[in-house]
This record gives structure tokens, sequence and C-alpha cells, in this order.
């Protein structure tokens, strides 16, 4: 039983309780999305459904499916009013009805931080907090973050609601995952881009809680990427020794996704085109929070053989980065075979993870297929420009992941606005 809430009215928490009982139900479980508010019930208006029967129909002997209604968009999902404001309801009791005849519950509390949510928010297995980009809906989000803390009940995340872009402030919350973005729509139920919004989130829900709401923790095995979408998918990050080969246009922003993986470890950056000033001026640039890698530019005499040498100092639990590795890729195959089983070798033994920037260009080496080959994962990154739309969109997709398959839709990158510059050493 996942609880929805936000203290300033008007954020979003029942169409969002709807869109990720929906979504949850497109996946093939079932789901109820129910309304607790009995002040100001709604949830039965935006869903499109009756007022009546209501949640209090479950505290007689009322079968669950015959006071569920059927959702009118998805037909594994459910609605389920709130009870008249004169009723007595026990939350607890009837959340557990609900639980045990149902796939999955989203609640959808009510505004503000009286009692009235209090009832509701501490039955529940766990918490995401819906919030848009103002500042009172954020501060308001803030309070609810807080009430569910004193509560002890486990915050699953945000969803970030109606909005472009995720607020630096969203950001900065502590051990509050961004879950995903919603973005502005005239009818956020039925708008394409909005349902998919939805799919998306509930994917990451269901990857990031166990099946009785508790809220697991990363996998502290594992080594993050910086890229904290992916992360998530991921659980937390990639094993340890991990290759990875990031393919991408030259346009396709994916050197800003490199630079964000400096940010949670100390990394080594080899460049083989451009002057390591030049490298250390593009990431003062980056719009995002980068680290304070060690970069060395490759020479031109044998790049292979010099970047082995540099490989092979590498630090336990550390970052290496090769951008591009277009010219290695152009050296003696069996030459540059045998580097690649080096590399792997070291990055077990270091504990580190390697990305290997593949640019795809007009003359793409022919030792391009030998770096996915070795991989232990893929990350395509493509820009896309939707129709009537001059704004350019950037997708990270996941073909090749040995340790955890690959991922079924592509992660849609956000870039910020702002940069905090370099937070972390080299070595």
């Amino acid at each position: 039983m996942i609880a929805i809430a936000g203290a300033k009215g008007g954020c979003g928490t029942t169409v969002t309780t709807i869109g990720l009982a929906e979504a949850v139900g497109r996946r093939g479980t079932v789901s109820i999305a129910v309304d607790a508010d009995c002040q100001l019930p709604n949830l039965h208006v935006a869903g499109g459904v009756d007022r009546t029967p209501t949640l209090a129909a479950l505290e007689s002997d009322a079968n669950v499916e015959s006071v569920v209604q059927p959702s009118p968009r998805t037909s594994n999902a459910g609605l389920l009013s709130a009870p008249d404001s004169s009723d007595e309801i026990d939350f607890e009791a009837v959340f557990e009805r609900l639980e045990s005849d149902t796939g999955r519950a989203f609640v959808d509390c009510p505004s503000g931080a009286g009692p009235d949510v209090v009832e509701p928010l501490s039955a529940a297995d766990g918490m995401i907090v819906v919030t848009t980009d103002s500042e009172r809906s954020i501060t308001a989000a803030e309070t609810t973050i807080e009430m569910a803390r004193r509560l002890e009940v486990p915050i699953l995340g945000t969803v970030v609601n109606r909005c472009e872009s995720i607020p630096q402030a969203v950001r900065s919350w502590t051990d509050v995952p961004v879950l995903g973005r919603v973005p502005n729509g005239t009818s956020p139920l039925t708008d394409e881009v909005t349902r998919a919004a939805y799919d998306d989130i509930a994917a990451t829900v269901a990857t990031r809680t166990a099946r009785d709401g508790t809220v697991p923790s990363y996998d502290e095995s594992l080594l993050r990427t910086g890229c904290d979408p992916l992360d998530r998918a991921f659980g937390g990050g990639l094993e340890p020794g991990s290759m990875v080969a990031v393919v991408a246009a030259p346009a396709s922003c994916s050197e800003q996704v490199l630079s964000e993986t400096t940010a949670v470890r100390g990394t080594l950056y080899l460049s083989t085109e451009r002057s390591a000033a030049n490298v250390q001026r593009a990431l003062e640039t980056v719009p995002t929070t980068t680290g304070n890698p060690t970069v060395r530019r490759l020479s031109r005499s044998d790049r292979l053989a010099e970047a082995a040498a540099m490989a092979d100092k590498l630090p336990t639990s550390s970052t290496l980065i090769i951008d591009p590795v277009n010219a290695l890729e152009r050296h003696d195959r069996d030459e540059y075979v045998s580097f690649l089983d080096d590399l792997k070798e070291q990055l077990v033994a270091t504990g580190s993870i390697g990305l290997l920037h593949c640019l795809n260009g007009p003359a793409i080496p022919s030792n391009r297929t030998v770096t996915t080959h070795a991989a232990d994962a893929v990350f395509e990154i493509a820009a896309v420009t939707p129709e009537a739309s001059a704004d350019v969109e950037h997708y990270l997709s996941v073909p090749k992941c040995r340790a955890d398959g690959t991922m079924t839709e592509p992660i849609e990158l956000e870039f910020g606005d702002e940069t905090d510059g370099p937070i972390r050493g080299g070595f």
C-alpha cells in the first residue's frame, strides 16, 4: 500500500494516484487507486467513475470486487471513492483487506499536514511525495517528507508534476530520490506523453520497492554511474569491474553524461583528442555537478601502450574514461583485443568501472564491434527532435548488460541548467 501525498493542494496527488495505478495495471498487475480524502473527495471525478460505493463499504463484509469500480481506461486498474466525512474509517484494517485481495494499491492522501492525512499516511507501507516546481509546492512537500519521517513511513521518492525539468531544490533532498517527472498535459490520464511518464515511474517504483512496500537500499556493492535514472534502473549502479561502451553521435551530449560520472568517485580521464586543459575547461562549463578528475592526453605516438600503462596504475574503486576510444580502435585488431582483455582484468582487480566513449561519425573504426563485444554493457545515447518542436530530447538505452539484462524502455536524460562546480578530487 503506497500513499501519494503532498501538503499543498493542487500539486497533483489525485491524478498521480490514478496515473500510477493505471500504469501498474498496464504492466499486468491488478492495481487500485484509493481516495482517502474524506473532506474533499475528488478521485471519482478525476477518474470518471461514480461517487459510490465508497471505501466505507469495506468496513462491512462487502466484497472488494463489488466495491472497486473499473477504470474506464485500463482493464487491470480499479478506482475506489473516499468515504463521507461523517464515516469513521479504520484505515489500517481497510488497507489490510485491500492489500490481501489486490496486487497493488495507491492511496490519495488529503493535502495539508493535519490529522486527516496522518491516519492514512501512517497506515501505508511507503509514501511517494508529489510536488510541482513552485516554491510553495516544494516547501509543502518538504513538510510532508518530515511528517512521513516522524511517522516512520518509508519514503519511496518524489514525483515532480507538470514540470519541464527537475528543480535543483528537489534534487538536493536527502534520501528522497526523484522517481520521475510528469510534463504538463491537457488530459494527463490519456495524453501519450504523460501516460508514458507514469509508465516509467511505475517501472522505477517496481524496481525500488519490495512486494511489502518497504524500501530496499541500493546494493552497496554496486558502483554508481552518476546518472540517477540509470542507477535506479540497475538497483544502484554497475558491478565493480564493469567495462562499458558509451556509443553516441558527436552531437548527442554524450560528453556531458561522461562528465557527470566524474562526480561520484576519483576518475582518470584519458583524452585521445583534446588537451588536458581543454577537457578541464569543458568540465567547468557543464551545467551539472561534476568532479575534478585526473586528466591525461594520450600522445599520438603509441596511444594504446600509453593507455595500458596508465590503466595499470588505476586506484581501487575508481572510474576510467577513455574519450573517445576511436583512436585506439584503429590499432591492429589483435593488439586492441589484448588491450581490452588486460583493461578488463585491471578493472576487476581494482573494483573499478571503465567507460569507453565510442563516437559514431562518418567513418566508424573497424574494431568497433570488438569494443561492444568485449564490453559488459553498452549504453546508446541518441538525440531526438520531436515533430513540430524545436527542442532536442536526449535518450539513453541499454541494449546490452551482462549483469542485469537490457532495459525495455530508454531513459530520457535531463541536463540541469546550473552547475555547482567540481565536488570531488582525482587521485
